[in-house]
Parts: structure tokens; sequence; C-alpha cells
């Protein structure tokens, strides 16, 4: 089921993005390229900040990380929107092939990194650890792509290179660890954390041990 829908979110998006033309629909993908990676960098201290000052019970606490990661991107989306509208508010003409291959190309792109970023939403949902198909380390996209795994790499990619400044700058889930004879010291670890997470019961009003060893391991 999860397949059908995350097709469906695809089609959906990339059908409404195209109609917004060539230009509009480059100024969209853009918006929710960089909506996506500011949510997925400040979603989970803006969710510790409402756990501390709103609801701090082991069901809320899981909750916030998914209203957190959500309201961003939503929030992030309609900013870039309108500021993008009033850098070009007026049609700019284009070539004919121009204009449909750069629409459809956009439209798709924003489709796919859409539909990447809401099933990584469903990492943080306080539901089951598997649910309508939905499985950490499944390829959840008709068993061929991993969209979520794809977009959690390309986040800690940017955040590492581009997002980062300096020793003491932000890194999504990027952890550094030192084990013998392995080159690699960046150990990402947000699908297996969420996913322990899930399976314990935590946000589903269960008895579940608290988030504090939780908290911990946050990468901020």
């Amino acid at each position: 089921m999860i397949d059908i829908l995350l097709l469906a979110i695809l089609g959906i998006v990339t059908w409404s993005v195209a109609s917004e033309g060539a230009w509009g629909a480059g100024f969209i993908f853009v918006s929710v390229l960089l909506a996506g990676l500011l949510a997925m960098n400040f979603f989970e201290p803006l969710a510790t900040f409402l756990t501390n000052s709103i609801a701090n019970s082991s069901a809320w606490q899981m909750r916030w990380d998914c209203i957190s990661l959500i309201g961003l991107f939503v929030g992030f989306i309609f900013l870039f929107r309108e500021i993008t509208v009033r850098i070009a508010p007026a049609y700019m003409h284009v070539h004919p092939l121009v204009h449909e291959v750069a629409r459809w190309g956009f439209a798709a792109m924003t489709g796919y990194v859409a539909m990447a970023f809401l099933l990584t939403a469903l990492h943080t949902s306080p539901l089951p650890r598997e649910f309508a198909g939905f499985t950490p380390e499944r390829k959840n996209f008709f068993g061929v792509l991993a969209p979520d795994r794809e977009w959690l790499g390309f986040t800690q990619y940017v955040s590492e290179k581009s997002m980062r400044k300096g020793a003491l700058g932000h890194m999504f889930d990027g952890p550094e660890y030192s084990f013998p004879n392995q080159e690699n010291r960046i150990w990402p670890s947000f699908p297996i954390r969420y996913a322990t997470r899930r399976d314990s019961g935590v946000g589903m009003g269960a008895a579940a041990k608290p988030l504090s060893e939780d908290k911990a391991d946050r990468s901020f």
C-alpha cells in the first residue's frame, strides 16, 4: 500500500507543479529542495524545545518530531514560495520546447523530492515499526528504490559539506566514532534510532522507557 501511496504523491505533485510553467516549476523545485534540507536540519532542536516547553510525556515526544519535521517543511515552502513570487511576479516567455522539457523535468524532480521527504517523515511518525507495507530496511518504492535513504544520504552530505561552517558547524545525523580498521568515522543512525523508538511503542501511548537516552543520541 505504501508503494501506491508514494506513486500517487509523485504523480499528483508532478502534475501540479508542471502546470506552473517552466519558470514556476523551477522556482518550486528549488523551494521544495531548500525547505526539505532546512526542515531536516532543524526539526530535532524544535522538537526538543516543544517537548520541554509544552508537553514532555513519552507519547508526545515522538509526536513532536513528526509535527516539527512536517511543520517546518510546509512553513519553509510557503516562505520560499512567497519570496519567488515577489522575485518573478510575471510570466517569462521561453522557447516552447524548452518550456515543455523544463516544466516536466522540474516537476518530476519536485515530485520525487516531496515523495522522498514524506517517506522519510514516516520514520518519525508515532506509528508501529512496520505498517501499510512500510519497513525501515526495505526499498519502499516497489522494492526498486529507497527514496528515504537517498534523501537521508543527500541531506547528510549537504550538511557535512556546503551547509557546514568550520569545525563546530552543524552536521545532520553525523556522529563520529572511531573503530579499529575502519576508515569511516561518520556513522549515520537516523533510520535505526527511529525504528527502535517505534518498535518500543513510544508515541503510541504504550508503556515504554523514557526518551532521555534517545535525546542523548540525537546528533544535535
